[in-house]
């Protein structure tokens, strides 16, 4: 099993038009995304089912991962790389189980690091903190103190992914603190030239120090 890449994490906006995410995530992946995440929360099952379906397949062409968040069920049915499962989403364990090993698991741990170790033993191939920074799409989330990435980066041999409020301008701090990845959806999809973003996110992991 391909560890989690290096890099960023496109996670999708709640796009009701499905040809018009294909467009957006192609952007993003032509720019450099390293992966991709499903995400939609106001979608009917039926449309979210045909999401990650073209998803995977535009990703699969390119050659990067798609993940679909809190659904372990979805992605079994579309054949997606793997599944991201927040606490409330299932048992991490019985979903190794489901997905074998050939397919990523990935747990949100939020502010803790108790939680990261649990995923690690759980079978977790990568763990996400977050809220990083302060976020627009989950204002009411914990903050994730940038100390944590270089506790779990001691404890943890995963990759670890933070998420939350990043943007362009702060993505550097948490990649120096010790993320592998960096989970984004407001300051990627929300520009207008998404692949050129896409790009400058990238580069900031060419020139940025990883402990």
């Amino acid at each position: 099993m391909a560890a989690f890449p290096r890099g960023l994490c496109a996670l999708t906006p709640d796009e009701a038009d499905t040809r018009a995410l294909v467009a957006r995530v192609r952007a993003a992946v032509a720019g450099g995304a390293a992966a991709v995440q499903y995400r939609n929360k106001s979608a009917s099952p039926t449309l979210r089912r045909e999401q990650a379906a073209a998803l995977v397949h535009i990703c699969r062409a390119a050659g990067v991962p798609l993940i679909v968040n809190d659904n372990l069920a979805l992605a079994l049915d579309v054949g997606a790389d793997g599944v991201h499962l927040g606490r409330d989403d299932g048992d991490l364990g019985a979903a190794r189980l489901r997905l074998g090993p050939d397919k990523m698991l990935g747990a949100s741990c939020y502010d803790r690091l108790d939680l990261a170790v649990q995923a690690a033993a759980a079978g977790a191939d990568y763990v996400a903190f977050g809220s990083a920074f302060a976020s627009p799409t989950k204002p009411a989330a914990p903050r994730a103190p940038l100390a944590l990435f270089g506790q779990a980066k001691r404890r943890l041999s995963l990759p670890l992914v933070a998420i939350g409020g990043i943007t362009l301008a702060n993505a550097a701090q948490v990649i120096e603190a010790g993320a592998d990845a960096v989970a984004v959806i407001s300051a990627l999809f929300d520009t207008a030239d998404i692949e050129a973003r896409a790009r400058a996110f990238r580069n900031l992991f060419d020139r940025t120090v990883h402990p």
